[in-house]
Formats: structure tokens, C-alpha cells, sequence
């Protein structure tokens, strides 16, 4: 077989031909990646759905060919659309996807290798396409366990969420076995792509077990996303800054026959520079440029007086080194003074961010789901307040030897106090 063998894309649900071309951004410039043909070739049959989600699976292989066969086979029955991306594998990839006959694969062959992060979005590029409402992805390696995707999907499905990620390091068992170097590397990774994401309460960020809605998919720039290793923190950065509601999902890791290609050395300097260009792009975005946040202000003016705090100290310092006379006290006091508040802003900006970390659920009108789930409530939330009603008119005529009427008058004020929280928390437009 050839490297790199000539690419196109097996479309059955496409009714039309079409030709699809990317392009993407290189070293060298900007250069065409690859063109689909989408040609129809045989119906796919009643669509599936999960809880009235089109769901599509994005698959990244790059030379599977004995995993990408059991990947497709244990695909749960509810996907829609398999999206298989041969991204230039040297071995039959392509072929052995092809020869497992499930006639949801659609199949994107790569001309040129353009990084797991290129595959993947290429892949989700297709499911919007496909219409799909929610695009998951799960590696061409076997590694991802399907029996959890419901667990990712019903977040979505619920509007509670509009991106859910796996999380292999839920539990203190997690960790077992994994070398201490694998292990702290990955603690520090997270905390780095905590601060430079903004998504303080995710882990392991690493995990490309991902459930994305098309919504989220088209509040970003998909063409500006990073391809390589890096891709999965660039992504977070970038729905971050898009304000799209993200959760955590248990999922305990599969491993086997899979063989890693990744390259500490290389990956490390590179997902290392995103996360600090990534995080002043993040505050500059959110924070100053969509609203002039007191993040910003209480970050900037911390930095300044930690800064000046720092110069002047060790300056300070420097010229008692070398033959200086000892610094007066008030000396002292205009070093540590600018230092301490600034420390302070700093930490208080931190604070705030990690108090807008965008976490909470959807209660907005595009989210049928969680409206139809909120009306749903509203019955118990009536029965409640009765309930509530009635006790407190016990209480109170047994109590102050009231009447029965005057009692229930009073016990239905008292309720309605402790019903306050039932009832601001309607969804905003519900009468």
C-alpha cells in the first residue's frame, strides 16, 4: 500500500456530490490538507439518536490497523455517524475500517499528516455537516470505553453542560501503578491548564474522551485551534473564552495493545507555550475586552505592585551586597508594603476568576431539555409549598391558640417565606 495514498470520503448519508477542501495553516504557509468527495452510496436507515440527540463518534487513527476494527465493532448502537479520519497512516487503516461494514463509518483519508488535533477537527467539522448534535470523540486505539459515553452525552442531553470530558483520575486508586513522575507531571499540567483555561473544576486535561454540542463547536474558530499534542488544551482555552458551561465525567482508563507516540521532549516546550499565551489571551478576551472585569483591574494593579515591591527589594538588596549601607526601616517598609498588596490583588483576582469559572447548568431558551426537566419540577416544588403551608398552620395554632382560618393565614405567609428559593428558581421567560 502507498503512503499517503490518494483520500476521499465514503458519505452515505450525503445525497449530492460535493467536493469539501480544508485549508490549514503550516510553517510553510497556507496549503490545501485534502479533498473530500461526498458521494452518496447506500441508505444508512432509520437514524438512531440518543434522548433526541444526533450523535456522531469522531474517530483519529493514525496507523490502528489492529484497533480500529474493534473500535468501530463496540460502537454503541445509538450513534448516528462514525467519522473515521486516516490521518496518512502508512498501514490499511482505511481498509480494515472499511471492512468491518457498518454502514454509519464515514471514512476521511488525509493526504498529509496534520497531527491528532488536525484529525479531530476535521472529524467534528464533518459531524457538523452531518447535523449531528453532539460530537464525541473517542480514539482509534481501543483505549476509550464506549459503555461510558451515556455518562458523557446525558449532561448535554440534560442542558446541564455543552462540553463534557472524561476523567481518568476521579478516585485515589486512580494513580495506581502510574510511575511519580507520570503522576506529578499530570497534577502540574492540570493546575497549569486550570489557570490558563479558567475551568478550575476540571482534571486531567489530557483526556481527548470528549462530548461536544454543535453549539459549542460553532462558537469557536475551529480554522485557529491547535493540531499537535496541544490540542486538547488549546480547545479549552478557546470554550472558555466562549463562555460554553464544561463538566467532568468519571471514566477509569482502558488500556492494552495501544503504543503511545508521543514525545515528551517535544510536547512538554509546546503545550508548555500555548498555556501561557493561552492564559493572557483568555484575561485580555474576557476580562477587558468583552467587559471590563475587576479580575483585570485587581490582576494588573496586583502585578504592578508586586513588580514594583520586587524591583525595589532586590535592588535594595544588591546595594548592601556590595558595600551599601543596612537599609532604614522605612526602606524596608516601601519593599514589603507594594509586595504584600500586590500579592493580595493577585490573589484576590484569582479568587474572582475562579468564582466565573463557566460551570453552571444551561437554563437558557435554546435548551429544551433542561426547560422541559425544570416544568417538570414545578408540581413537587407546588406540593412542597402545601405541605409547608400546612405545617406551619399546625404550629402556629398550636402555639398561639388561634383559630384554624387565622392560623392558615399566617402558616401561608410563613411558607411562602421558606418557598423564596423554590420559586426564584424558575427559568427565566416561565410563567
Amino acid at each position: 500500500m502507498d503512503s499517503c495514498r490518494p483520500h476521499g470520503c465514503y458519505f452515505p448519508a450525503a445525497s449530492v456530490h460535493r467536493t469539501w477542501r480544508r485549508r490549514e495553516r503550516s510553517s510553510l504557509g497556507i496549503r490545501d490538507s485534502f479533498e473530500i468527495n461526498l458521494k452518496p452510496a447506500h441508505k444508512v436507515g432509520l437514524i438512531s439518536m440518543y434522548r433526541d440527540l444526533t450523535v456522531a463518534v469522531v474517530v483519529p487513527a493514525y496507523n490502528e490497523v489492529r484497533l480500529i476494527g474493534k473500535t468501530i465493532r463496540t460502537m454503541p448502537g445509538f450513534v448516528d455517524h462514525i467519522v473515521v479520519i486516516d490521518d496518512c497512516s502508512t498501514d490499511n487503516t482505511s481498509d480494515e475500517a472499511l471492512s468491518v461494514g457498518d454502514p454509519r463509518v464515514q471514512l476521511i483519508r488525509h493526504q498529509h499528516n496534520t497531527g491528532v488535533g488536525g484529525a479531530i477537527l476535521d472529524g467534528h467539522r464533518l459531524a457538523l455537516d452531518l447535523k449531528a448534535d453532539v460530537s464525541v470523540v473517542m480514539a482509534g486505539d481501543a483505549q476509550m470505553d464506549p459503555a461510558y459515553l451515556p455518562a458523557l452525552l446525558d449532561p448535554i442531553a440534560d442542558g446541564e453542560a455543552e462540553f463534557t470530558k472524561a476523567n481518568r483520575f476521579f478516585s485515589r486508586t486512580s494513580f495506581t501503578g502510574m510511575p511519580k513522575h507520570r503522576v506529578f507531571g499530570s497534577v502540574i499540567l492540570s493546575f497549569m491548564t486550570k489557570a490558563s483555561s479558567g475551568y478550575w473544576h476540571l482534571f486531567d486535561p489530557q483526556n481527548g474522551y470528549t462530548a461536544t454540542s454543535a453549539r459549542a463547536l460553532r462558537a469557536i474558530a475551529l480554522d485557529r485551534v491547535a493540531t499537535g499534542y496541544e490540542f486538547e488544551n488549546d480547545l479549552l482555552i478557546r470554550l472558555s473564552i466562549a463562555n460554553v458551561r464544561a463538566r467532568d465525567v468519571p471514566v477509569p482508563a482502558v488500556y492494552g495493545a495501544e503504543v503511545s507516540g508521543m514525545r515528551l521532549h517535544k510536547v512538554i516546550p509546546a503545550v508548555s507555550w500555548l498555556l501561557f499565551r493561552g492564559f493572557w489571551k483568555r484575561i485580555l478576551v474576557k476580562y477587558v475586552l468583552q467587559s471590563f472585569s475587576p479580575v483585570a483591574l485587581l490582576l494588573f494593579a496586583g502585578m504592578a505592585l508586586f513588580g514594583f515591591g520586587t524591583a525595589f527589594g532586590l535592588g535594595m538588596t544588591l546595594y548592601r551586597i556590595f558595600g551599601g549601607s543596612a537599609p532604614s526601616a522605612g526602606t524596608v517598609l516601601l519593599a514589603v508594603t507594594p509586595l504584600l498588596a500586590g500579592l493580595h490583588l493577585i490573589i484576590s483576582a484569582w479568587t474572582l476568576d475562579i468564582q466565573q469559572a463557566p460551570d453552571r447548568p444551561v437554563w437558557d431558551a435554546g435548551s429544551g431539555a433542561a426547560l422541559a426537566r425544570q416544568r417538570t419540577l414545578t408540581p413537587s416544588a407546588t406540593a412542597a409549598t402545601a405541605d409547608m403551608t400546612a405545617a406551619a398552620a399546625s404550629m402556629t395554632a398550636a402555639t398561639s391558640g388561634m383559630t384554624p382560618a387565622a392560623a392558615a393565614t399566617a402558616g401561608s405567609a410563613s411558607a411562602a417565606s421558606l418557598a423564596g428559593p423554590v420559586s426564584a428558581a424558575r427559568v427565566p421567560g416561565q410563567s
